[in-house]
């Protein structure tokens, strides 16, 4: 961590192992999680095309430098990082009706050993702290990958479904409800929560890599995931200008599901703003940002 990192503040009573208790949220805000208490309902489903020339452009130098594999996953994932750092409101999360503010960003991630039909697929969870640059957050996640490819389904997350599957059901849904029970107060085995793929500040999928079109993907009822992000396939077209000319550009297909209960319209707007000028001007995040913002009390 570089010395831009917030400091991280005591466990207070209320707050979790992952995340601290916001208590000075607007009133409305505050109320938003009982009115609307289950994810699935709570869910924004948001489309956009963000243009991706410069990130293209950034992408190959990035490749040239010696980042090899980098590519529009990972600088998506830098963008993301980023943002945290300038608006922690979408790094906050739902449980037990409170909102909560995560210390480190959370990613969750399938990969799969093979692009093959009894190809193992696995979740990847990465941890990234909030001041990180592009290639810092490449050199994580890129680590991640591999190892999740190469351990196929022998990790701590496939472990554990493993082992959940061969409960018998009635005891397995037994076993699922006193879990989700334990998570609703915060006291999920710290083992559990760290191998789940249902916990964290963002899933993302990479549809282009399969060749799937973009979709949209609601958010998970278990655990406490606030963003679903889903990157389509790059695509060009022809955008006229304002002199009358052609221009052809690059896109990608970005999907992302939110549960607008973590921060207002204003907020994520401005958030989202942020990302496509990341996109736009990768160049910004080869360096750390000037300061960590806190999330409020």
């Amino acid at each position: 961590m570089t010395k831009n990192t917030a400091k991280k503040r005591k466990r207070r009573l209320g707050d979790r192992r992952d995340g601290r208790r916001l208590r000075t949220l607007d009133p409305i805000m505050a109320m938003m999680p009982f009115i609307m208490d289950n994810r699935a309902g709570s869910t924004d489903y948001f489309h956009e095309k963000i243009e991706v020339t410069e990130a293209e452009k950034y992408i190959r130098r990035k490749r040239e430098e010696g980042l090899k594999g980098f590519g529009m996953l990972y600088l998506v994932l830098a963008a993301f990082v980023r943002i945290s750092a300038k608006h922690p409101g979408i790094n906050r999360f739902v449980s037990g009706q409170r909102v909560f503010a995560r210390e480190q960003f959370v990613v969750n991630l399938t990969v799969k050993k093979k692009l093959a039909l009894d190809g193992q697929e696995s979740v990847v969870k990465m941890h990234f702290d909030r001041d990180l640059t592009a290639a810092q957050v490449y050199q994580i996640a890129k680590k991640a990958v591999d190892e999740g490819i190469q351990k196929g389904d022998t990790d701590d997350t496939d472990k554990l479904a493993r082992l959940f599957a061969v409960i018998p059901r009635p005891f397995l849904r037994f076993v699922i409800k006193t879990l989700t029970f334990l998570d609703y107060y915060g006291a999920m085995p710290k083992s559990i929560e760290d191998s789940s793929p249902f916990h964290g500040s963002m899933f993302i999928s990479d549809l282009a890599s399969i060749r799937l079109p973009n979709l949209d993907h609601h958010l998970y009822e278990f655990g406490n995931i606030p963003l679903f992000v889903v990157l389509g396939g790059k695509k060009t077209e022809n955008v006229l200008q304002d002199d009358g000319g052609i221009v052809k550009k690059k896109y990608i297909d970005f999907g992302l599901g939110l549960d607008e209960r973590i921060c207002d319209g204003f907020y994520f707007s401005v958030a989202f703003g942020a990302f496509k000028h990341y996109m736009a001007h990768p160049d910004e995040l080869d360096s750390p940002p000037e300061r960590v913002v806190e999330d409020i009390d």
